[in-house]
C-alpha cells in the first residue's frame, strides 16, 4: 500500500507558488488546517485565490494571510468576524466572490465530482446572480453555477493513516470531506496518524484515493470565535 507520509507541514507546502487556488477546510474556527496555514505564512506568496466558508478572524487562520497581503481574491460564504478582511474589501485591495453556504458547497462538491455546472435556485435575483445564466423548469427561476476546483487543498482530520484515508470527528468535519475531492494536490494534516489497515473502514469519511500527502500536525489551539455561556 503507498505510504502518503510527509514529514511536517513545511514540507507539505514545498511547492504552493503565488497565484494558486487554494481551499481551506474549517468552519469558523473548527477543522481549519492550522499548521498548513503557519508553514504558508512562512513563504513568499501573492496573488492567492483562497476558497473557503469563511475568512478566519483577524489573529488566527486565514486572517494571518490576509494581514500579509497573501490574497487577493476570497471564496466565501461568510465574513463577518474579520475586520482586515472588511477593509481590504472596502478599500478594493481584495476581490471577493460572496455565496450562499449551500451553493458554495455544492460547487466544491460538483468540483470534486467532476460536474462542471448545475443549477440552482439559490441566489436568484440577487446580486448573486450578475453575470450568470438563469433558465426556467417547471415554471421557476434556476441560477446556473460553476464548479470550484483548486491547485491544492488543504483538510485537517481527527484521525488519519499513512495510507491516506481520514476520519472527521464532529462538526470539524464541515467542508473538509468535499475538499479533499476537489483539489488537484490534497495535503491532510491529522492530530493522529496510524498506520494503514488500522482504521476501521466503516468509520471512513474520506477515502485516501483523495488525498496526496498527509502528516501529524501538532500544537493545535481549536480557538472558539465567540464562547457564550449561561450565567449561573
Amino acid at each position: 500500500m503507498i505510504n502518503k507520509t510527509i514529514a511536517n507541514a513545511t514540507e507539505a507546502v514545498r511547492d504552493v507558488v503565488s497565484d494558486s487556488v487554494l481551499m481551506f477546510g474549517g468552519f469558523g474556527l473548527s477543522g481549519i488546517p492550522e499548521n498548513a496555514i503557519k508553514a504558508l505564512l512562512n513563504k513568499d506568496l501573492k496573488g492567492l485565490t483562497c476558497i473557503s466558508n469563511n475568512a478566519g478572524v483577524d489573529d488566527f487562520g486565514i486572517g494571518l494571510m490576509l494581514k500579509k497581503h497573501m490574497v487577493k481574491k476570497m471564496i466565501s460564504s461568510y465574513v463577518g468576524e474579520n475586520a482586515e478582511f472588511e477593509r481590504q474589501l472596502l478599500s478594493g485591495e481584495l476581490e471577493v466572490e460572496l455565496l450562499p453556504q449551500g451553493t458554495l458547497a455544492e460547487r466544491i462538491r460538483a468540483g470534486g465530482a467532476g460536474i462542471p455546472a448545475f443549477y440552482t435556485p439559490a441566489g436568484v435575483g440577487t446580486e448573486v446572480a450578475d453575470g450568470k445564466e438563469l433558465r426556467e423548469f417547471d415554471g421557476k427561476l434556476y441560477l446556473l453555477e460553476r464548479w470550484l476546483k483548486a491547485d491544492f487543498s488543504f483538510v485537517k482530520a481527527w484521525k488519519g493513516d499513512t495510507a491516506g484515508n481520514l476520519i472527521f470527528k464532529g462538526t470539524a468535519r464541515n467542508f473538509n470531506p468535499m475538499m479533499a475531492a476537489a483539489g488537484k494536490i490534497t495535503v491532510a494534516e491529522v492530530e493522529e496518524l496510524v498506520p494503514a489497515g488500522e482504521l476501521d473502514p466503516n468509520h471512513i469519511h474520506t477515502p485516501g484515493i483523495y488525498v496526496q500527502r498527509i502528516f501529524q500536525g501538532e500544537g493545535y489551539e481549536k480557538r472558539i470565535e465567540q464562547r457564550t455561556v449561561r450565567e449561573g
